[in-house]
């Protein structure tokens, strides 16, 4: 498989799937995501492939976030279709895929590159990971998932303050907040993550799909949440903190938020 902004590594039944635009610490634009969606239905479909590890490119960063330059100026109704989108072919695509996803969180996974890494089956980090939702202090709130998933992994409480103080988490704090299950060297991650995906693979492939659907099913009942984060999110593109947040960001200045 070729793709502009993928790497796809296959052997045997482990498939690696990179990200790869480390000029951008592998932030997610849609042409990435639309890649994503398409290496992923690959795999899922391929009878050989049995695990897949998702990772990013280099040593800085898992996805450090979305490409903010290409949404700044959208309007509410643009958003919230971009939130739907998003959510529909990869985030809740990879939640549900029927085969095991593990990420390899290595250096920063910001923003969209957290709600990746949640919607992922399982997530293992490398020391030097780096982890939190900033949005906020864009104008604007997660819109990949975030509000749903973090408080699920981690407790309403934990989940409320990341959001809200934009703040980020080092490796060992996810791992004792049950964000990440395990924490290794980063020189260490890749091969940790294939060791795990090798005893995956001894099991039987059936019941591991019939057992993520079964642990899936568990979390339904709140699918109006994600429906809620999807029309907030648009309405946050229509407010003067947004515009100031993108703008400042881009700018690489400080936000003064006028509120409003």
């Amino acid at each position: 498989m070729q793709f502009n902004n993928l790497l796809v590594e296959i052997e045997e039944s482990l498939a690696t799937v990179i990200i790869n635009r480390p000029k951008k610490l592998n932030a997610l634009n849609k042409a990435t995501i639309q890649e994503l969606h398409d290496a992923l239905s690959a795999l899922q479909t391929d009878p050989e492939i049995k695990v897949i590890i998702l990772t990013g490119y280099g040593e800085k960063a898992f996805v450090a976030g979305a490409d903010i330059a290409e949404f700044a100026h959208y309007s509410e109704k643009e958003g919230e279709n971009l939130a739907a989108h998003g959510q529909k072919i990869l985030f809740d695509f990879v939640e549900n895929l029927k085969k095991p996803v593990i990420a390899a969180v290595n250096g920063f996974a910001l923003g969209g590159g957290l709600e990746l890494a949640m919607a992922c089956h399982f997530r293992v980090a490398s020391d030097n990971a780096r982890m939190g939702l900033p949005e906020v202090s864009l104008g604007v709130i997660p819109g990949y998932g975030g509000t749903q998933r973090l408080p699920r992994l981690i407790g309403k409480g934990r989940a409320m303050e990341l959001i809200m103080t934009a703040g980020m988490i080092n490796a060992a704090e996810a791992r004792e907040y049950g964000l990440v299950n395990h924490v290794v060297p980063q020189e260490e991650l890749l091969s940790f993550c294939e060791e795990l995906a090798i005893r995956i693979s001894k099991n039987s492939p059936v019941a591991i799909s019939y057992a993520i659907k079964a642990v899936n099913t568990g979390f339904m009942n709140t699918a109006r949440g994600f429906e809620a984060e999807i029309e907030a999110f648009g309405e946050c593109f229509g407010t003067e903190d947004f515009k100031e947040g993108t703008t400042a960001f881009l700018e690489k200045r400080k936000a003064k938020f006028p509120g409003a």
